[in-house]
């Protein structure tokens, strides 16, 4: 080995000078071992200083994690410092999951999960006594893309959720009892997580839109709307037996009544537009009958007129029939005379009874 590389490493403290005067006359074949030697012990004391914090951490409180298992996690892109916390949290709880090991926490990291809300989430859920829940089922929450923490407090803590939420269309629910009168309701559901049915159950969304048709459907088979004001509790019983959390995420624990108003009678505002529509369908029959009506009195004067233009074509052929008559012999000048003389009489008459009925009629007024 050369002068400056001895003077190096002398310097560094890493191998004493007299190491290196041995292996000077070993040759090329003592150089390379030395060498080697020296890298290895380079490689291992930068190992030992990059993992020296997180590998005393995990012997100290018994997480299992060895220097093996740290250099593994580099070369795999995994946060060691993640997993090694997560796997310390685990142990501090006394988490004694078999799924619960250091393979399974770099496999939910590298799929995407997030390593440290899922150990929060099954100690919290270990802690509350009162919910079963996994490092596996934990993890397939997580990685379902569900806030797994905040479930288990949701679970533990019930939510409560506004029906009709705020900052909806309408501000209440809408129904009409069967007396007509139309009832605003506002309630609030308290539910509680189902983390069995987390995955792929019905959200909030769901559970808001189940809550408003039962209470719809409540208030609409009410006899009156007075029984709903005097219990409305009746409404919040109705809609809970009809179990609207099932395949759905969260357990309904309970329906309170906020809020309830009287609306407007929608019955009688029925009954009135019935009344009018069916005026008008009375008036459009009349209306059908006048016409036709009219036209039959139309019908008849045509026909009247009909039978003045056959009349006045008869009256015209009775010249033409006398004057041939004249001409047969069959009606001779005295007989002309006398039907003149009868005809003219018949005229006097009706005008001596027409004058006399004026005449009649004149005092009576």
């Amino acid at each position: 080995m050369s002068a400056p590389a001895l003077f190096l490493t002398s310097q560094l403290g890493l191998i004493p000078l007299s190491v290196f005067a041995q292996l000077s006359n070993l040759g090329i074949f003592g150089l390379v071992a030395a060498l080697i030697v020296v890298i290895g012990i380079l490689v291992a004391f930068f190992i030992l200083v990059s993992y020296f914090g997180l590998w005393i951490q995990s012997k100290l409180t018994g997480a299992g994690v060895t220097i093996g298992n740290l250099l593994g996690m580099t070369f795999r892109k995994v946060n060691t410092r993640a997993i090694v916390r997560s796997k310390i949290m685990a142990t501090q709880a006394g988490l004694d999951d078999p799924d619960l090991s250091s393979d399974s926490l770099e496999a939910h990291y590298l799929a995407g999960g997030n390593v440290q809300q899922v150990i929060r989430a099954v100690i919290a859920a270990r802690k509350a006594k009162t919910i079963s829940l996994t490092f596996r089922e934990a993890a397939a929450i997580d990685l379902a893309g569900r806030d797994v923490l905040e479930s288990v407090k949701t679970s533990v803590y019930p939510k409560v959720i506004d029906c009709p939420p705020r900052g909806s269309v309408k501000p209440s629910l809408d129904a009409v009892a069967k007396d007509g009168i139309q009832l605003k309701v506002r309630d609030r559901v308290t539910v509680r997580a189902n983390l069995q049915q987390l995955i792929g159950g019905a959200t909030e969304e769901t559970i808001i839109a189940r809550v408003g048709e039962g209470i719809v459907s409540a208030i609409g088979s009410a006899d009156d709307h007075k029984a709903v004001l005097e219990n409305p509790d009746v409404i919040s019983k109705a809609v809970l037996a009809k179990r609207l959390d099932s395949q759905t995420a969260f357990e309904i624990v309970s329906i309170d009544i906020a809020d309830i108003d009287v609306g407007a009678n929608i019955g009688a505002r029925l009954m009135a537009d019935q009344a009018e529509a069916d005026t008008q369908v009375a008036r459009a029959r009349a209306e059908g009958k006048r016409a036709a009506a009219v036209a039959e009195e139309q019908e008849m004067q045509a026909k009247i007129e009909e039978s003045r233009a056959k009349l006045v074509q008869a009256q015209a052929s009775v010249p033409a029939s006398m004057a041939e008559a004249f001409r047969t012999g069959k009606l001779n000048i005295l007989d002309y005379y006398k039907l003149q003389n009868v005809s003219a009489d018949t005229e006097m008459r009706k005008a001596l009874a027409g004058t006399s009925r004026q005449q009649t009629e004149k005092p009576g007024e």
